[in-house]
């Protein structure tokens, strides 16, 4: 098992991009990835299958966020925010209108996402965005396999015809 410090370094931007993920906003964020790194570091030892640590320590980030949102005010939103997102896609220095066009799409994605239900954006985002392969998503989400395969299938189909739809009603206003 490789030592806390090398498991912190490597594994500081998954956790805290599936922190954001998982509906965790502004400044909870900081307080939910310590919340991670310390359980990570009290059973970092007592991990049986090394070779599948990242699954591993997305159920411990699943896990307290989990605990972080059940704890919170039931008025908070959950949805996929832009910021959320930015992350994942990543970012360089653009013109603006490479900016905006940039906004424009993270802004669609965040709007596609929202309308999967939680189990299918979870799936679709760790292999898209994280790029998973289902079998760790499948044990990070302790699901059987073909769950996890037939939600992200799912999730491909409802996010196509989503963006199907959007792309439709542009083409009506005249905007494509």
């Amino acid at each position: 098992m490789p030592p806390f410090a090398e498991v912190y370094r490597q594994y500081f931007d998954f956790v805290w991009s599936s922190v954001r993920h998982l509906g965790i906003h502004g400044a909870a964020i900081d307080d939910v990835v310590q919340e991670v790194f310390i359980v990570i570091y009290a059973k970092l030892p007592t991990v049986q299958q090394p070779d599948s640590l990242r699954s591993w320590i997305y159920g411990v980030v699943r896990r307290t966020a989990s605990g972080y949102r059940r704890a919170r005010k039931p008025d908070e939103s959950s949805s996929v925010q832009v910021g959320e997102i930015e992350h994942a896609v990543g970012s360089h220095s653009a013109t603006p209108l490479d900016v905006a066009e940039q906004n424009a799409q993270l802004a669609l994605l965040a709007s596609l996402l929202d309308e999967l239900d939680e189990p299918k954006r979870e799936v679709f985002i760790l292999a898209e965005l994280e790029e998973l392969p289902v079998p760790e998503i499948a044990q990070a989400l302790e699901i059987p396999l073909n769950t996890a395969y037939s939600r992200l299938r799912a999730a491909r189909l409802a996010f196509e015809a989503g963006l199907a739809r959007r792309a439709a009603r542009l083409k009506e206003k005249g905007l494509r």
